[in-house]
């Protein structure tokens, strides 16, 4: 016993104390893919229990779209595992390819695009399909980052340098409304603007910006007989409940159901038949139901967390002196947290009712494997700041810290 007491005051063996410390550090270094993690397969529960209806009477198999998720999950995890090793200096190199590669694929949508309900988003590759619109958000948020550290100076004080991201921006949108997918617009715009109001965006250019996307959204709804329905049905739902107002009804009554602690896994009662899209748009009415108000702020809390430390990493990175790795935390961690405002915004119905996913929570092969890989960037921003700073550190002349 002396012999053990003796080792660990020199330090051979590590005290308790010191285990457990290490162990708070790990956890802490470690939080964000916990929660990416958790959320996913917290996702995959909820999708599984959301389904197992519609996939039973239309596939035959319960658990057909859970099945798929996790295959999706795998396919994201694989790309997640080889992107990794990528440095974020490649990424900001090959950004304008990025975006031409956006551009040429929306426009192959348009010719050869797979059309659901009225809508071609699709590109059919026979095994599954391709939502372009998904992996267009993440280009773009690539492409404006390294634009904003590349023109950062003409973005501030020309108008040219303020307009020509915008301009390509433009012509993805337009592509996007031609399919039409309204919903992937407003999270692109919208992401963009945030990012060019952080880089310093003269106030008037900003503000005559959100003049015209206001005017633009107003002609949009107007001129579209679908979409001034949505809104109509928006705002008053039980005006026709059976009819334009039966998606967001009826999703009303299941979070209104679920109550505090909620029915239970499994035992959702609009997601038998009743509530559409149950498994994609409205998983989070049916997670509400089965889990309630706890489980809605357990969800909430992760989400919340993973927004939090995009910022942090954004924060850190612009403090580094890596303004892309900042810019590129700031669109991803804007674009998530807009998504997902979204998706719950409209399954409160505070919000018009959009197909917009909730994310790594609703149903969707090209969701699920973009949001992976946009979660792999954060995790390369965390490793990125965390080498800068352990080389600060062993060497106080890097980056200029004395």
């Amino acid at each position: 016993m002396s012999m053990l007491v003796s080792k660990v005051a020199s330090g051979k063996i590590a005290s308790p104390a010191k285990i457990a410390q290490t162990s708070r550090n790990e956890l802490r270094e470690h939080a964000l893919l916990i929660a990416l993690i958790t959320l996913s397969l917290f996702g995959v529960v909820i999708i599984a229990s959301a389904s197992m209806a519609f996939a039973a009477e239309n596939y035959n198999s319960p658990f057909y779209f859970a099945f798929r998720q996790l295959v999706f999950l795998g396919i994201g995890l694989a790309a997640a595992v080889a992107l990794f090793r990528v440095p974020l200096s490649a990424w900001e190199k090959y950004g304008p390819y990025l975006i031409i590669i956006s551009l040429v694929c929306l426009s192959m949508v348009l010719v050869i695009g797979k059309e659901v309900n009225g809508s071609k988003r699709w590109i059919d590759l026979g095994i599954f399909t391709v939502q372009v619109s998904e992996t267009v958000k993440l280009f773009i948020i690539v492409y404006l980052a390294g634009y904003l550290v590349r023109r950062g100076e003409l973005v501030q004080n020309t108008i040219g340098g303020f307009l020509r991201p915008l301009s390509l921006i433009l012509v993805a949108s337009v592509l996007l409304l031609l399919e039409p997918d309204f919903g992937a617009v407003v999270v692109i715009v919208l992401t963009a603007c945030a990012m060019l109001f952080i880089a310093g965006v003269k106030l008037k250019q900003f503000m005559a910006l959100l003049v015209s996307l206001a005017v633009a959204g107003a002609f949009l709804i107007v001129l579209s007989p679908y979409r001034a329905k949505r809104l109509a049905s928006f705002l008053d739902p039980f005006s026709d409940p059976f009819a334009s107002g039966f998606q967001l009804t009826q999703s009303l009554i299941a979070i209104g159901s679920g109550s505090w602690t909620g029915s239970g896994l499994g035992n959702s009662v609009q997601k038998l038949l009743y509530l559409p899209e149950a498994h994609t748009d409205f998983v989070f009415a049916v997670m509400c139901e089965e889990f309630g108000f706890v489980g809605v702020m357990f969800v909430l809390f992760l989400y919340g967390f993973i927004l939090w430390k995009s910022f942090n990493l954004a924060k850190i990175a612009d403090e580094q002196g890596n303004r892309f790795a900042g810019y590129l935390a700031l669109g991803i961690g804007v674009w998530i947290g807009l998504q997902s405002f979204i998706n719950i915004g409209v399954n409160m119905g505070i919000l018009p009712t959009k197909g917009i996913t909730l994310p790594m929570m609703s149903y969707g092969g090209s969701s699920a494997v973009v949001f992976a890989v946009s979660f792999t960037l954060l995790l390369r921003i965390e490793l990125e700041t965390r080498q800068y700073a352990e080389r600060a550190l062993r060497s106080p002349s890097v980056g200029g810290v004395k």
